[in-house]
């Protein structure tokens, strides 16, 4: 079932990837870049305004060396799909790490410990819409998956609780 959350998402990715297409080339940079630096941020930080602190720092940089890399933004005409790669990448990551964010809660039964996403004590209209999005159910196996992409994604859940 599509909710009003997936509907945010996806306009989210829009909006990201229109950001690029907008930006050419740099868009591509700028995109690649921010997915690199959250992951880095994510991977080399321990804590939440830590993490949050050096990828403003890094997207700093990586936005300087857009703007230096590619002084021509749009010069030929396939840098706007290059610049619609790179956001959508970017808002690819955000959607992801939106829809994966909310709390997690661990239940003990006769069968061991069980994690029910996402909690159930949220509000009941975002733990309805979160609970039947579309979007967050694609992305389940994430819980599954390599560190790296954990780490990206839900890093508290890579490294432990913060």
């Amino acid at each position: 079932m599509i909710t009003w959350f997936d509907a945010l998402l996806v306009t989210l990715w829009a909006a990201m990837t229109a950001l690029g297409v907008r930006r050419g080339l740099a868009g591509l940079v700028w995109g690649l870049g921010g997915v690199a630096a959250c992951f880095l941020a994510n991977m080399l930080a321990r804590g939440a305004v830590a993490a949050g602190l050096l990828a403003l720092g890094l997207g700093l940089g990586v936005a300087l060396a857009a703007r230096r890399l590619v002084p021509e933004p749009a010069s030929r005409p396939w840098h706007p799909l290059a610049g619609a790669l790179g956001g959508a990448a970017l808002g690819g990551v955000l959607v992801a790490t939106l829809a994966l964010g909310f709390p997690l809660e661990v239940r003990v039964g006769p069968q061991g410990r069980e994690g029910v996403y996402p909690a159930p004590h949220l509000p009941p209209s975002l733990y309805a819409a979160v609970r039947g999005s579309t979007v967050k159910e694609g992305l389940m196996d994430v819980w599954r998956s390599g560190t790296a992409l954990r780490t990206l994604l839900v890093p508290d859940q890579t490294h432990g609780v913060r």
